[in-house]
């Protein structure tokens, strides 16, 4: 039994972090910074009236395709919402000025460029609408 117990432990440790980590996979968290606002030049596009969702993305990232589809679909027939997708392999700068460390995620932000909420990971369909209804 005592040869069985290293195993059993990083079993353990490992299934716990697995949980954890699908767990807080797609999950939008709202931000309670006082970071500064993204200006239209540093994203390269125009922001929404109410809402943008600036997804960083890379090349070969399945979950990515994914929320891309997701998100174009829901904002296709909303004026005041703006889907933005940057590529995170060739904005480095941007990608560490507002601190994106894995792909996919999407920040959420107002008509002005302030943060309001990221997903980290491919966020669900009812996350998304429900913290578009918040935004006023």
């Amino acid at each position: 039994m005592k040869n069985y117990l290293p195993i059993l432990l990083i079993f353990a440790l490992a299934s716990t972090y697995g949980l954890w980590y699908q767990s807080s996979r797609g999950r939008i968290k709202g931000e309670k910074s006082n970071k500064a606002p993204l200006s239209a030049e540093e994203i390269g596009e125009d922001f929404g009236t109410r809402a943008t969702f600036v997804q960083f993305s890379s090349a070969f990232c399945t979950p990515c395709r994914a929320t891309r589809a997701l998100l174009i679909d829901i904002t296709a027939d909303l004026d005041d919402v703006k889907y933005i997708d940057i590529d995170a392999e060739k904005n480095l700068g941007l990608v560490r000025k507002v601190d994106i460390r894995s792909t996919p995620t999407t920040l959420i932000l107002d008509g002005k460029g302030k943060e309001i909420a990221r997903a980290v990971g491919a966020p669900k369909r009812a996350d998304i609408i429900a913290t578009l209804n918040a935004i006023n």
